[in-house]
């Protein structure tokens, strides 16, 4: 098995003052090309740190992607440690500073000399072309292990991995076939109560059921081989009835984007007047390019689940669009909901700790919950049936 590994630099990322954001889209990425990750590390802007762990990992791994360091500053040091562990000089890629120049003159610039700095790799490296940035990446063969050095801005980091170093790769290594994954994400549901339910189903060899609780959701996640793909699907259909009415997507496109095309599929568009949710709702399904009505956000006014009903009703004429969610303020625990439809209106109330969770948390769970309203209406089920952990204390229909 191909051993892949990544190797994060900066002390901004080392000390938590930007998310690693790269290694996230950098380990999934790989996992769906057949390269799942074996090993991650951090490490700061200090020179003698990156040889030191250069050095261990050229002995361990086959394929390490170093990202960040790569820049015009005195903290970017990939390149001189890249240099100095592998015992070489540092050389003036002449067409990559050329490039360089090119770029500024292009946008009426005048390049700095620092800059110079970014051609700069080790003599028996290879230039990885990056064709956003000014920051050239390059690939190295230390001991066992081909590492390739990139930027850490992620918009060059992605493009030079799919397009320079994966046909790289795939020259260099026979890849494996990429392993099943297969996902239903749940709402409503405690990890533990999942867990203990989807514990004596027997899996596939090779195959692993695992949980990711990102609060308000759990993702069910069965991953194996390839070769497994047949007796992984064989046995997800006892996943699914397991998972039951909790379930509320399946696959990694996110309930949103799924909503938005069960909408535009029945030509109907949403109006959405919120509250306690303060505009997450809204944001989230215009981020899906959902086809949103005229929308608004209030400030926290009470109202009875039967107000804030019949508000929803007219809400929904008034923005001259068939369905519409409203979200009302939270009032001594208790919140309502209400949805308008062409075959009904509906209205919810449910109570929650206040001091369980913080503030974001809590708004993220109601949009999640008028969300599940939505999509259980588009399926044809009952918006006021069992949501697991969020109390559902009374419902009305108009």
């Amino acid at each position: 098995m191909i051993k892949v590994e990544m190797l994060s630099t900066g002390d901004e990322v080392l000390h938590g003052q930007i998310i690693d954001t790269n290694a996230a889209w950098l380990a999934d990425y790989f996992f769906n090309q057949g390269l799942p990750m074996s090993r991650r590390n951090t490490v700061g802007d200090s020179l003698d740190d990156l040889i030191a762990v250069l050095k261990e990992r050229s002995e361990q791994a086959d394929i390490l992607i170093v990202n960040g360091g790569l820049g015009p500053t005195s903290d970017d040091l990939s390149a001189l440690a890249a240099a100095t562990a592998a015992g070489v000089e540092l050389v003036m890629h002449q067409e990559w500073l050329a490039q360089m120049e090119r770029f500024f003159a292009e946008r009426g610039r005048e390049m700095a000399p620092s800059n110079r700095k970014q051609a700069l790799i080790p003599a028996t490296s290879e230039m990885v072309d990056n064709p956003v940035g000014t920051a050239c990446g390059f690939a190295l063969q230390l001991n066992r292990c081909l590492m390739f050095f990139t930027p850490g801005v992620p918009s060059e980091f992605k493009v030079m991995v799919e397009q320079q170093i994966m046909p790289r790769l795939r020259e260099r290594f026979v890849l494996p076939e990429p392993p099943v994954c297969l996902r239903l994400t749940t709402f409503g549901r405690s990890e533990s109560e999942l867990a203990q339910s989807l514990e004596p189903i027997p899996l596939p060899e090779g195959a692993v059921m695992g949980y990711r609780s990102s609060m308000p959701i759990i993702e069910l996640k069965l991953t194996g081989p390839a070769t497994q793909r047949a007796a992984m699907e064989a046995i997800w259909p006892e996943v699914q009835r397991v998972a039951g009415e909790s379930t509320i997507f399946e696959g990694t496109e996110g309930l949103p984007a799924q909503l938005a095309q069960r909408l535009r599929d029945q030509s109907l568009n949403v109006a959405v007047s919120e509250q306690f949710t303060a505009g997450l709702l809204c944001l989230q399904l215009s981020s899906a390019q959902a086809p949103l009505g005229n929308s608004e956000v209030l400030s926290a006014r009470p109202e009875t689940l039967m107000q804030i009903t019949e508000r929803a009703k007219a809400f929904a004429l008034q923005a001259g669009s068939a369905v519409a969610l409203v979200v009302g303020c939270l009032d001594d625990e208790h919140l309502n909901f209400a949805l308008h439809t062409p075959k009904g209106t509906y209205g919810l109330q449910v109570k929650f700790s206040v001091t369980r969770h913080a503030l974001r948390i809590r708004q993220e769970v109601c949009a999640m919950m008028a969300l599940n309203m939505l999509r259980r209406w588009l399926n044809g089920q009952d918006v006021a049936a069992e949501h697991g952990w969020v109390n559902v204390v009374d419902s009305l229909e108009i």
